[in-house]
């Protein structure tokens, strides 16, 4: 998809996540909102509601706020800041940024995507951007024409228009169903993105199964779905990922995802906010008018009394505050690998005409032609682990190098992140226990006795291998205790870690961003009046966005 030019926004230092507070007790014994949970959307939702001059309590289970928008140094030390969880930033509308003054900013990367192939029995591959004249000659060179190539520019043209025209909405009261299709005004747009399952667009579009695979692969982050899925799920996971910033583009955040956790948490600290980390909520409480929520901490238990109790916690979660049983609907499943590396330089490409300095700028597509992720997600749902595991990979130091220290960037270090698809979470249950490390035997060993995690991760940098001109593991920093500097993390981990309701990043599956029976006017309402969703699981959640944090106070504050 195209880029546009860098954000104007000032760009702060780079610095380390939020810093965390020690364990207090709360000032008060009622507050006018508390907050459960301290992830970028809660944090979007205090410093809203502090602004309106409410009193807002936040409680937070772990030592520092953040949630999965986090940055760290994970490797012995290494002076990298890495985006450990959540890692692209498309959808945090510039109203956020500029009503709370974070001071805040992102760059947008010069390529789109590169995507290896072999063909012919020659390795080649598709780069999109670096201009309109480059890319035409990318995919004239993959596919030997220029009409998978003018096909691309009509597709994208409609996703740019119809992102140009929902986005605004994402930060107003939820629009009805025939009132966003009137505001889209684009029947065939209409048709491709809410009607018919994506598969059948995207065949109907595209020749090429390199190309086709391209496209469905936003239809896919964190979402385990084929192209035809008839619920549609894929279609909502595409919605989501092409109308960011009323563009489409995913852009990296200057200074790592901490830099955002870190202004959210100052801008509500200073508006007034009371921010408490150790406290974990255990008990909510409510007749719809008043509330109570229970906490304990490291020095026994309190209660504190709210007029208002947003949730940035999953429903799965806010269910278990409430008593409630489990959902009808079943658990919510995540479905993705997440890795994290440092590299002593970037490996060559076996496609010669490949910068890699260019390549991993944009999305690394791996294993992701359109065949090959139907394959994948087949062998997924069968229980089996992929044969040929689909990822994508990206360098952040390409394109924010603030986030190494001066001496890894000056010889030429480079971060790298992965993230696999069709891994879903049941597809790890019953196995040994995971510590989200990687030893240097995984990399270069056998595989006995590795753990399901280990195997996926051998078998996901093979992939990657199959078409570099060296070995990924040749490229591996070593950390200050000789160990490769490679971290992976599965569902699970980020169910342990997080409390995401088994590694589900959206929280549930995402939902068209209009109104129906049961959403309410903002989409973040629950049967209780005043205990309100403000996490990804909201209507129009998922994604570094803030909105269901903007939208719990709007509805808090009977906007």
């Amino acid at each position: 998809m195209p880029t546009t030019p860098e954000s104007t926004a000032p760009e702060p230092s780079p610095r380390e996540p939020a810093a965390s507070s020690a364990p207090a007790a709360p000032i008060r014994g009622a507050y006018d909102a508390v907050i459960v949970g301290g992830g970028h959307n809660a944090l979007v939702a205090a410093a809203y509601l502090a602004r309106a001059g409410r009193s807002v309590l936040l409680l937070e289970r772990l030592d520092r706020v953040g949630g999965a928008a986090v940055s760290t140094r994970p490797f012995a030390g290494m002076d990298a800041r890495l985006s450990r969880y959540s890692y692209l930033v498309s959808l945090l509308p510039g109203k956020i940024v500029n009503d709370l003054g974070l001071v805040f900013a992102v760059r947008h990367r010069s390529v789109s995507s590169y995507t290896p192939a072999v063909r012919d029995g020659r390795p080649t591959g598709l780069l999109v951007g670096g201009g309109t004249a480059r890319t035409r000659a990318s995919f004239a060179r993959l596919t030997g024409s220029d009409r998978e190539f003018e096909a691309w520019q009509r597709f994208y043209g409609m996703t740019g228009r119809l992102a140009e025209r929902v986005f605004p909405t994402l930060t107003a009261p939820l629009p009805t169903r025939a009132q966003l299709r009137a505001r889209i005004d684009d029947e065939a747009a209409w048709q491709a993105l809410f009607e018919q399952p994506l598969g059948v667009t995207i065949e109907e579009t595209f020749t090429d199964d390199l190309v086709r695979g391209v496209v469905l692969t936003d239809g896919l982050i964190g979402t385990f779905a084929d192209a035809h899925d008839p619920g549609l799920a894929q279609n909502r996971c595409f919605l989501y990922h092409v109308i960011g910033g009323g563009t489409g583009d995913w852009n990296v955040p200057v200074g790592g995802m901490g830099a955002l956790t870190t202004a959210l948490a100052g801008a509500a600290r200073a508006a007034g906010a009371e921010i408490r980390t150790g406290h974990e909520a255990t008990r909510l409480e409510t007749d719809g008018t008043h509330a109570e929520v229970t906490y304990r901490h490291a020095d026994g238990t309190g209660t504190v009394a709210a007029r208002h109790v947003l949730v940035g916690a999953s429903p799965e979660e806010l269910a278990a505050l409430l008593g409630d049983g489990p959902p009808a609907a079943g658990r919510a499943e995540g479905c993705q690998l997440k890795v994290n590396m440092l590299l002593r330089r970037l490996p060559r490409l076996r496609d010669p005409e490949a910068d890699p300095r260019e390549a991993f700028a944009g999305t690394f597509h791996i294993a992701e032609g359109y065949g090959q992720l139907a394959e994948a997600h087949r062998q997924a749902a069968a229980g089996e682990l992929p044969g040929a595991p689909p990822s994508e990979i990206y360098c952040h130091s390409l394109t924010d190098p603030s986030i190494l220290g001066p001496e890894l960037a000056e010889s030429g270090h480079h971060t790298l992140t992965l993230f696999g698809l069709h891994t879903p979470a049941r597809l790890f249950e019953g196995g040994p226990a995971q510590d989200g490390g990687v030893s240097g035997g995984v990399l270069g060993g056998d595989g006995t006795g590795d753990s399901v995690r280990d195997r996926l991760l051998r078998a996901t940098l093979a992939q990657l291998d199959a078409h570099l001109a060296e070995p990924l593991a040749d490229c591996l920093a070593t950390d200050a205790e000789g160990r490769p500097c490679i971290e992976a993390r599965t569902p699970l981990d980020l169910d342990r870690e997080l409390r995401l309701p088994r590694g589900h990043i959206f929280h549930r599956d995402l939902s068209f961003p209009y109104a129906t029976e049961t959403t309410g006017r903002w989409g973040v309402e629950t049967r209780h009046a005043n205990v309100l969703l403000c996490g990804a699981g909201a209507v129009r959640g998922g994604g570094v966005s803030g909105i269901p944090g903007h939208n719990a106070a709007m509805a808090a504050l009977g906007r």
